[in-house]
């Protein structure tokens, strides 16, 4: 377990946020993944600025962090340029997103076909649950977010199945205390959604479990000089 310091630890339960897994150059092996890198990157995304500041102050506080069989020591931090919002909006997955979770009389590991529109609306109540959660938003508001729709890249996924890959798996989950598993989807997409509803998504991440890392997105090419990082499924397991 990383555990950074941080000057007020309610930040932690009162903050929405998301982050990566450790990006590098990887190998899977019998003792698990190897890191053939010298440097690795994580990213983490949240709208309350004195969260991320905490976060940052306390990885740059540790002398070195033991993450695994890694030693890693603090050495930069890059600001990403936050993009412009709009009614339609194409991602791609930074970690995987799970469209639902705990959900009674549901299997946490069942498939949903995400062309179909249960998955679009399991994701439309998982984010209009958040954003009422948060505060930052009225009834009102709320009320009026009901233009949304998750259009996935059916090119892609045709282009999965015929190589024979797979753009949905079963994540181990600690939650609680408790060991638990989750169906994770990645894949690129487009949403129509309100623009304020879409900078939620950006900022807080998509779906359930964005605490746990997972509903990271990334805007493909909005900024020329950035290459969009796509997970490559068969070399982040």
């Amino acid at each position: 377990m990383l555990k950074i310091a941080c000057a007020d630890n309610n930040l932690f339960d009162n903050a929405n946020f998301t982050f990566s897994g450790l990006k590098g150059q990887t190998k899977v092996g019998r003792e698990g993944l190897h890191y053939f890198s010298k440097k690795a990157t994580i990213v983490l995304t949240s709208p309350n600025k004195e969260f991320v500041d905490s976060i940052v102050n306390g990885l740059f506080r540790e002398s070195h962090i033991l993450l695994g069989n890694l030693m890693l020591q603090a050495d930069s931090v890059e600001v990403e340029e936050v993009p412009q919002f709009s009614e339609s909006m194409k991602y791609l997955c930074i970690s995987p997103i799970v469209p639902f979770h705990d959900i009674q009389g549901l299997n946490n590991k069942m498939f949903v076909n995400p062309i179909s529109d249960d998955f679009s609306d399991m994701l439309y109540d998982s984010t209009m649950f958040r954003m009422e959660s948060s505060g930052l938003y009225t009834q009102e508001q709320i009320a009026s977010f009901f233009r949304f729709q998750v259009i996935p890249d059916q090119d892609y996924l045709a282009r999965i199945n015929r190589m024979d890959k797979k753009f949905a798996r079963i994540y181990s989950v600690i939650k609680n205390g408790e060991i638990k598993e989750a169906r994770g989807y990645t894949l690129p997409f487009e949403i129509l959604a309100a623009p304020e509803v879409q900078e939620f998504i950006y900022h807080n991440g998509f779906g359930e479990l964005t605490a746990h890392g997972f509903g990271m997105l990334d805007i493909p090419y909005f900024n020329p000089e950035k290459k969009p990082y796509i997970v490559d499924e068969e070399n982040s397991q």
